[in-house]
Parts: structure tokens; C-alpha cells; sequence
């Protein structure tokens, strides 16, 4: 029977976790960023689903081979993952393997859910790959800034969308505390408002995950690009390792990404199918 691992117990999954995969699922072991953690004996677990706590998506880890679990998954999905993803009006459920192995059986064990495909991207950035040549000139209507509390707390009201900003950070911590002594970030304001922001998604070890997102408006004019190189700079002073994970199709992103020396350093197939 598949169970629910209380948050205590996280850590009884460290050893299923492929070393080389996905950053996310270890942040969430490592109890740095939210999430909850299905899996098949709550004792000695040896195969495990992770739903990641920003309903971002699903990892499936540690043993593939166990047909226990595996035949079980579908009752999971329809007894306790749907329900609780009506309530946040999450009607997609998207997995990954935690390592390559997972693939056949993911595709098999939801075949009956007309199941769709595509490709990721993870890149990382380390010391001496970055390319600090290239930060573009931002126009002088745009101000860019360090996340801070001071600027998170916007006592003054000069930014007239902190909304926007508040509501990125919830995406991935459980508190803006948390975010500030786990994570870091820049964004840039034009004209009161926070027009893009790159904040760390997840965080694990000294492994940080990007988060970019630019308002529709702003697109196309090098303000994530910007962003990114400050991020990859506080980076490099704090000797940690700066993780970028994206869509394949995703090329405005990809391109962002090795221009400022990002190296792609693996690729992982995920699944989709409707609630």
C-alpha cells in the first residue's frame, strides 16, 4: 500500500535519490523547499513519489522494478492526488523519472490516460564558465534590485505590484523568511512596477535553481538576461553551483541560458496527462 511520508521521515528517502537527477526532488528531501512524499513502506521505503509543493509536478524515485508500488500508482492518482488537485485547480498532473529507468514505466503504468511527452533541458553554471562578457545594456527606464526584506516589506508603497513578486516567492517557499535565508534574488522595476524577477527555485547543498519569469509586456527587451547575469554573479562570490532547468521548446530561455555560459549538463523526458 502506498502511504504518505510524514516531513520527519523525508530523510529516509536521501539514499533512493539518483545523485545526477533533478534538484528539485532533493530540496524537497532535504525539507529546504515544500513538498510531500508518497511511497511504498513508510519503515523502509525503496520506491517514491514526490509532488513537488509549488504543484509544479511529480518525481518518480528510487527502485522502477517494484511492481507493488508500480501497480498501485493509478489508485494514488485517482484516490488522493486528483481530489486534492481540484482544490488548488490543478488539472494537469505532469511526472518525471529521477533517473532514466523510470521512463518505460511511467509511459506504461499511464498509457490508458492518452499520455503526452516532452523534452527537458538542465543546464549549470560554475566558475569558469560564465560569460560576463555579454550582460546587455538595460535602458535607463528600468532599475534593477537585490530582494531583500527592506524591499519585500515596500513600507513606503512605492512599488505598486508587490503582489506579483509575494505570489513568485509563495510559488516555492513556505515563507519570505525562509526564501531569504535559503535563497536569494534580483528583479527590476519599471515605473513602480516589478516587471521580472529571478528568484532561487529550489535549493539544495550549494545548488541553486533559477526561476525567471518576465510580464508579457516587458518580453524581448534582455531584462532576463540581465537579471540572470547578477544571479550567476552572486552565485560565483558564494561558490555555489547556479542550475537552470527548462522546456527544450522553450528557446527564448535555452538561449538566455548559454549566452551567459550556462553548459548543458543533462536532458530527462517528462509526462503529462489530464485530470
Amino acid at each position: 500500500m502506498i502511504v504518505e511520508l510524514d516531513k520527519t521521515d523525508f530523510s529516509k528517502c536521501r539514499e533512493l535519490l539518483n545523485e545526477q537527477g533533478q534538484l528539485e526532488a532533493k530540496a524537497v528531501v532535504e525539507r529546504i523547499n515544500p513538498g510531500r512524499i508518497f511511497v511504498d513502506n513508510r519503515d523502509n521505503p525503496s520506491s517514491g513519489l514526490i509532488w513537488l509543493g509549488n504543484n509544479d509536478g511529480f518525481v518518480f524515485f528510487g527502485s522502477e522494478q517494484n511492481e507493488e508500488f508500480n501497480n498501485e500508482l493509478n489508485d494514488l492518482i485517482d484516490h488522493v492526488i486528483i481530489p486534492e488537485a481540484k482544490k488548488v485547480q490543478l488539472k494537469w498532473f505532469e511526472g518525471v523519472g529521477n533517473h532514466e529507468k523510470w521512463n518505460p514505466i511511467i509511459a506504461s503504468v499511464f498509457k490508458h490516460r492518452h499520455l503526452g511527452s516532452w523534452l527537458q533541458r538542465v543546464y549549470t553554471l560554475q566558475q569558469g564558465d560564465y560569460k560576463g562578457d555579454t550582460i546587455p545594456i538595460m535602458n535607463h527606464e528600468y532599475e534593477l534590485y537585490k530582494i531583500s526584506a527592506t524591499l519585500l516589506e515596500n513600507k513606503d508603497h512605492s512599488i505598486n505590484n508587490m503582489g506579483f513578486l509575494q505570489s513568485k516567492i509563495g510559488e516555492f517557499w513556505s515563507s519570505t523568511d525562509i526564501f531569504l535565508n535559503k535563497g536569494m534574488g534580483y528583479c527590476i522595476i519599471h515605473r513602480h512596477e516589478i516587471v521580472s524577477t529571478c528568484i532561487s527555485g529550489f535549493v539544495a547543498a550549494n545548488v541553486h535553481g533559477i526561476d525567471i519569469e518576465t510580464i508579457e509586456a516587458h518580453q524581448g527587451k534582455n531584462l532576463a538576461q540581465t537579471l540572470a547575469h547578477h544571479y550567476v554573479q552572486e552565485c560565483i562570490t558564494n561558490n555555489w553551483i547556479a542550475y537552470w532547468d527548462c522546456m527544450d521548446m522553450n528557446k527564448p530561455s535555452v538561449a538566455v541560458a548559454e549566452k551567459v555560459g550556462f553548459r548543458n549538463r543533462f536532458n530527462y523526458t517528462g509526462y503529462e496527462f489530464s485530470f
